[in-house]
C-alpha cells in the first residue's frame, strides 16, 4: 500500500473527459428506470431528472425502492428497464469504477487495520495516481473534513462523527461528478447528526458538487436538499422543493406522510366566490380556498398542519370588529406534549374530531399554556386549508 503505483491521466480519476452541463442543467436523467427481484418490482419505471450542483433527497418508508435507485445509479444493481444517463452518457450497464460516481454507505465500510491518511487514499491508489498527487489530494481532503492530526489514527480509534468524516474524504478523493450518499447519518446521536447536516450542506454548496442522499429522515430531507423526490411502492409519488411538499402535497399520501396534518374527511363541496365549503363528518362545514388545481368530484378531505391552527380561550382575534378567521371550532383539550420550544395540544371538538394544534412556547413562564379539560376554540383561516382528493 506505500509503493508507488504507475501514474495514470489525472483526469481519469473525476470523469473530467465526459461532457459536464452548467449548473442548473441536468446532469443525471434517469428514463423509465426499473428492477424487480423475483416477482417483487423494487423500482416501477422511475423517470428523474438532478441537476448539477444540486442537493437532492430521496425520501420513503423502508421497502420503497429508493436504496434500490441508489444502487443502480452507483452500479451495483443493473436495471432491467430504462436508461441512466450521465451527462448524457447511458451508464446504466457500465460497472462501478467505470462511473465518475462515488458512494459513501451507510456502515462507512472503513478498512479497519488502515489509518485515516490510507482509508482517503485508497481509491487514488486504485486509480494509480502518483504518489505526490496522491499525498496533495489526501492532504486537501483532511483538510476539507477538518481531520487536521487524526491523520494516523486507525477507524477504531476515532469517534463515530470522525469516522464518518472519513468515509466522505474518501468518497470526496476521486472528485466524482456525483456523490451518493446512502442514510450517512443514521449512525450519529441527534446533536451530532444536526450539526453534520450543516457541514455537508456547506461542503457541497463549496464544492459545487451534486449530492444524492437517501433517507426515511423528513427533518433531515427538509433541511439539506433543493429538492426532494417521495416514493412508494417503487414509484416516484412527488418531486419538489421541501417548501412545496410540505405546504401543498398532491395526495393525501403525501400530506401524512410527510410532517404531522389534520385530515378532515369530506362528501360534498359548495362555491363561495373564490372559496368553496365542504362538509365533513368531524368537523362541519369547512371554508377553504380555492385550490390551484381543479378538484374532481367524489370525496375529499380536508388538511390542515398543527401550526397553522390557532386556539385562545375565547375564539379568533378581531380587527376593528372584523372576525380573521373564518373556520371557528370548540372543544376540550385532550393532550398536552410539550416538546420544549413548541407545545402540541390535542382539542377533541364538540363536533367529534380531534384536532391538533402546534403551538410555540415564546414564553419562559406558562402563564398562557392551556390544561387538560379546558375549553379552548380552534381557529384557522380558509388559506390554511389544502383540498385533497380523498
Amino acid at each position: 500500500m506505500t509503493d508507488e503505483l504507475p501514474r495514470k491521466d489525472a483526469a481519469a480519476d473525476s470523469g473530467a473527459g465526459d461532457a459536464f452541463p452548467a449548473p442548473g442543467q441536468p446532469l443525471l436523467r434517469i428514463e423509465g428506470v426499473a428492477k424487480s427481484f423475483g416477482t417483487f418490482r423494487a423500482v416501477d419505471g422511475v423517470s428523474l431528472d438532478i441537476k448539477a450542483g444540486e442537493f437532492f433527497a430521496l425520501l420513503g418508508p423502508s421497502g420503497c425502492g429508493k436504496t434500490t435507485l441508489l444502487r443502480m445509479l452507483a452500479g451495483f444493481e443493473a436495471p432491467d428497464e430504462g436508461r441512466i444517463l450521465l451527462g448524457g452518457k447511458d451508464i446504466a450497464q457500465a460497472l462501478p469504477h467505470e462511473r465518475p460516481i462515488n458512494m459513501m454507505f451507510q456502515n462507512y465500510a472503513l478498512f479497519p487495520h488502515l489509518s485515516v491518511r490510507d482509508n482517503i487514499a485508497f481509491g487514488l491508489k486504485r486509480a494509480r495516481l502518483a504518489r505526490a498527487d496522491i499525498a496533495t489530494r489526501v492532504a486537501e481532503m483532511v483538510a476539507l473534513v477538518k481531520l487536521d492530526g487524526l491523520e494516523k489514527r486507525k477507524p477504531d480509534q476515532l469517534s463515530g462523527g470522525q469516522r464518518q468524516r472519513v468515509a466522505l474524504a474518501r468518497a470526496l478523493a476521486r472528485r466524482p461528478q456525483l456523490l451518493l450518499l446512502d442514510e450517512p447519518l443514521a449512525a450519529l446521536d441527534k446533536k451530532l447528526r444536526e450539526s453534520t447536516q450543516g457541514e455537508l450542506m456547506e461542503l457541497q454548496r463549496r464544492l459545487g458538487m451534486t449530492f444524492i442522499i437517501v433517507t426515511h429522515d423528513q427533518e433531515e430531507a427538509m433541511t439539506m436538499a433543493d429538492r426532494i423526490g417521495v416514493m412508494k411502492s417503487g414509484k416516484l409519488a412527488q418531486v419538489a422543493p421541501p417548501r412545496e411538499l410540505y405546504e401543498a402535497p398532491r395526495s393525501r399520501w403525501i400530506a401524512e406522510f410527510v410532517g404531522d396534518i389534520n385530515l378532515f374527511d369530506g362528501e360534498s363541496k359548495l362555491r363561495d366566490g373564490h372559496r368553496l365549503v365542504i362538509g365533513t363528518r368531524d368537523a362541519g362545514a369547512l371554508v377553504v380556498a380555492e385550490p390551484r388545481e381543479q378538484v374532481g368530484a367524489g370525496r375529499l378531505a380536508v388538511a390542515i398542519r398543527p401550526e397553522k391552527v390557532k386556539l385562545s380561550r375565547r375564539g379568533p382575534v378581531s380587527e376593528a370588529g372584523r372576525e380573521t378567521a373564518i373556520n371557528r371550532l370548540d372543544g376540550v383539550i385532550a393532550d398536552i406534549c410539550y416538546l420544549g420550544g413548541t407545545t402540541t395540544y390535542k382539542v377533541k371538538l364538540d363536533t367529534g374530531g380531534v384536532l391538533q394544534a402546534s403551538v410555540a412556547n415564546s414564553a419562559r413562564i406558562d402563564v398562557d399554556a392551556y390544561s387538560l379539560n379546558q375549553h379552548v376554540v380552534a381557529w384557522f383561516t380558509p388559506d390554511d386549508c389544502v383540498v385533497l382528493q380523498s
